[in-house]
């Protein structure tokens, strides 16, 4: 077998989302102005497309078609996105910068970034809705609404973020941590390779596969979040580093240690790689990009 080139698979894909996203975003020019422009703002900033790509590459592993997971894949770096600036406030965590630029609030404000994030959460929604835009059974597409619904929901992302919040400054047990980081960020990344399985079709022990792999690579992707927010730099990551630290954040590296959490992570990476076998060949792209989660440096 050929060797895979992952950094063309992820640009041309990443390519092809921000087509997408340019089509189902409101124009820049449409009144009100400035909130469509702080919504392209965020969402044009940059950033990896993990979510999407997961959409897309699921999609395809089961057999589905790409072009029909597309507007599920926009959806979700909608609400990424959204979930980024709400983060990044003064009442939340407070950066100043995000994928290497001035973050949403201190561009447009306070108000107007909250007002962008709730956009971009209602317009995936809008998205996730409209039977024209793909070619998936309704009964599918209703399943696919109510994983991302639940999943960026107070049983998912924004209760993780909410025990984020609660837990600092404070000392918390393994179990409330890998609440936290299940919910804060592997709720949203299952999800996303959830969703573009079952637009691919999958069900039974196919969908169960991608379900493990998406929880795990959910956990360990955020494991090397906070590995790197005191290993990386700012220049590397695009945003403050060392911030979790300053804010006394609830993190792996704070409880179990650098060298356990690397541990932790490299072991999750391979049981995700692991859930994949059944798919064979068409699992391989999804194993790469396990690998990738791990030694990235942003």
């Amino acid at each position: 077998m050929a060797e895979l080139d992952l950094p063309g698979i992820m640009a041309a894909r990443r390519q092809a989302v921000d087509a997408a996203l340019e089509r189902w975003l409101p124009e820049q020019d449409q009144v009100p102005p400035k909130i469509h422009e702080a919504m392209r703002y965020s969402v044009f900033a940059g950033g990896k497309r993990l979510r999407p790509l997961l959409v897309l590459l699921a999609c395809e592993a089961v057999g589905g078609k790409p072009a029909d997971a597309m507007p599920i894949a926009a959806a979700l770096e909608m609400i990424h996105t959204y979930s980024l600036i709400h983060d990044d406030l003064p009442a939340m965590d407070d950066d100043d910068y995000r994928r290497g630029r001035l973050t949403c609030h201190k561009v447009y404000g306070e108000a107007i970034a909250i007002l962008a994030g709730d956009a971009l959460l209602t317009q995936a929604f809008q998205v996730l809705a409209d039977p024209s835009v793909t070619g998936i059974p309704a009964s599918r597409r209703l399943q696919i609404v109510a994983e991302i619904a639940e999943a960026a929901g107070s049983r998912g992302m924004v209760g993780g973020q909410a025990m984020d919040i609660l837990s600092e400054g404070r000392e918390i047990d393994r179990a409330t941590l890998l609440y936290l980081h299940t919910h804060k960020t592997g709720a949203l990344i299952r999800a996303s390779i959830r969703a573009g399985g079952i637009a691919g079709g999958a069900e039974g022990g196919s969908l169960d596969g991608l379900t493990r792999y998406g929880e795990r690579v959910g956990l360990a992707f955020q494991i090397v979040d906070d590995i790197l927010d005191i290993e990386g730099s700012s220049a590397e990551m695009g945003k403050t580093a060392g911030s979790d630290l300053r804010r006394k954040k609830a993190t792996y590296p704070a409880i179990l240690g650098l060298e356990e959490s690397r541990r932790q992570a490299a072991h999750l990476l391979q049981e995700a790689k692991d859930a994949l076998r059944p798919l064979g060949e068409a699992g391989a792209v999804l194993q790469a990009l396990a690998d990738f989660v791990g030694r990235r440096r942003h």
